[in-house]
């Protein structure tokens, strides 16, 4: 199985769409196109990035092809003889995000407002916000009317007109070439 082929299973595996897959992973969308179809390979860092937005994926796989596309979700604990199911090692859930909020009295304890500067900030504020508007009211349109530049254009004659093109408001436009 060649590396594009392996990066197509984890897309499958993630069930997202190529382009949910790549902005998952912060990529371009046009990057996966181009590498499940063969046409580039990927790049290292494009590799780091898969391998870091789904950790449970292992590089050996990633990479090589080699062993199993998933780390075991438990780890695998040899029993000696004598030992029962009850003396196995059993590895403890970790707690989800409630689960600590909820058994946490300091949750939140270490929030603080946020305090405004008491010497003369309030005046600074009011002088900066009457320069914007003035900025605003300062900007206008410039004198010259199409007209005026269309003449400034003709009547340089060194410089001969090869092509005009005409915008129109509705998107459309024109091209005429003397």
């Amino acid at each position: 199985m060649s590396l594009n082929e392996r990066i197509s299973k984890v897309i499958e595996y993630s069930n997202l769409t190529p382009s949910e897959f790549a902005d998952e992973i912060d990529v371009q969308r046009s990057s996966i196109s181009h590498i499940t179809s063969g046409r580039n390979k990927p790049s290292l860092e494009f590799i780091i990035k898969i391998k870091s937005r789904f950790p449970e994926l292992l590089w050996d796989w990633l990479v090589t092809g080699e062993g199993e596309m998933l780390k075991s979700e438990l780890p695998e604990v040899e029993i000696l003889e004598g030992q029962t199911e009850e003396d196995k090692v059993r590895p403890t859930p970790l707690p989800d995000l409630f689960t600590m909020m909820n058994n946490d009295d300091d949750f939140g304890a270490e929030e603080t407002e946020m305090e405004l500067p008491q010497s003369g900030s309030g005046e600074s504020f009011i002088s900066s916000q009457d320069k914007a508007s003035e900025k605003i009211s300062d900007s206008q349109r410039l004198g010259n009317s199409p007209e005026e530049i269309l003449s400034q254009v003709i009547g340089n004659q060194t410089n001969k007109i090869k092509r005009i093109v005409l915008f129109y408001e509705n998107g459309k436009f024109e091209s005429f070439e003397p």
